[in-house]
């Protein structure tokens, strides 16, 4: 078994990204910049917004934070949502989900301007991905694909299952993985909380990507021997005995799974290091677009 280690590889895309920055200093052209948006004081989006902030910075990206509180209505967050897209020095931006219950998620994700949506969630960025025509992909499935290519798994010929079909990972991770491309090019099976014989279905995957939000949800007994697996998710699970109360835990049985499978990726220094680079890579990109 090998750890598919997001953690490494990410930092190595950042030492690209700086290289690409500090040339783009030196003919003076513009710095990328990141802009993110959070509503309210959720604790594990707070925590996921200041990486990105931290990793702009390390690379020499400019970035702002517009932090709203939780009880800002509708109207006013569309209009600080009109500013951005306004903005010639803001080259790209996110919405932090999840939003308050009072406020529609599809309203907010329209009024995104695509050609700053680093996201890629926008429904004109997820038609020309469904088309395999140049956009932001989503950052995480994106995030994903560069994983599997940076440790050269071979993906042509082979049956990939995914686990949750959320617009976020599930849904556009089927659409990369079975896609004309050299790290596409599988045999997609999409699995569900309706799915019949799900456990039969994943004992016959060359890969897995796990993304349904339930700790340790695929077990050992799931999994046929060499399979490449990749775990997304990330559960706060209290634990008394940690100094932060909490342990993290993914969707997969590490321990069981990691024993039979020949690729894992850890939680937390998997999945998640390759999301943020991702969307930098994709503020980079729209930059560049506009140039």
């Amino acid at each position: 078994m090998q750890l598919l280690d997001g953690l490494s590889v990410s930092k190595t895309i950042k030492l690209e990204l700086k290289e690409q920055v500090e040339k783009r200093k030196s003919e003076n052209k513009k710095i990328p910049h990141l802009a993110a948006v959070l509503v309210g004081n959720n604790g594990a989006s707070q925590t996921y917004v200041n990486a990105k902030v931290k990793a702009c910075n390390e690379v020499g990206f400019d970035s702002t934070l517009i932090h709203l509180t939780e009880d800002i209505s509708e109207h006013d967050l569309l209009f600080e949502i009109e500013k951005l897209n306004l903005n010639p020095d803001i080259d790209g931006y996110i919405v932090q989900l999840p939003l308050p219950q009072h406020i529609n998620e599809k309203k907010i994700l329209l009024a995104i301007d695509p050609m700053k949506d680093v996201d890629g969630f926008h429904p004109e960025n997820v038609g020309r991905m469904m088309l395999n025509m140049k956009t932001f992909l989503p950052a995480t499935p994106m995030g994903i694909i560069t994983l599997l290519e940076r440790n050269n798994i071979e993906t042509s010929g082979k049956h990939a299952v995914v686990l949750g079909r959320s617009h976020i990972v599930g849904l556009p991770m089927s659409i990369l993985l079975q896609r004309n491309h050299p790290f596409g090019n599988c045999t997609v099976t999409l699995c569900h909380s309706k799915t019949k014989n799900i456990e039969e279905i994943c004992k016959s995957a060359d890969i897995i990507i796990a993304a349904v939000g339930i700790p340790e949800f695929l077990r050992g007994d799931m999994v046929k021997a060499g399979a490449v697996v990749v775990d997304v998710g990330i559960t706060r699970v209290n634990d008394a005995s940690k100094k932060s109360g909490f342990r993290l835990l993914g969707d997969v049985n590490f321990e069981e799974v990691s024993s039979k499978c020949s690729f894992i990726t850890p939680v937390p220094g998997g999945v998640g290091p390759m999301t943020i680079v991702s969307l930098m890579q994709n503020t980079l990109a729209s930059v560049e677009h506009k140039e």
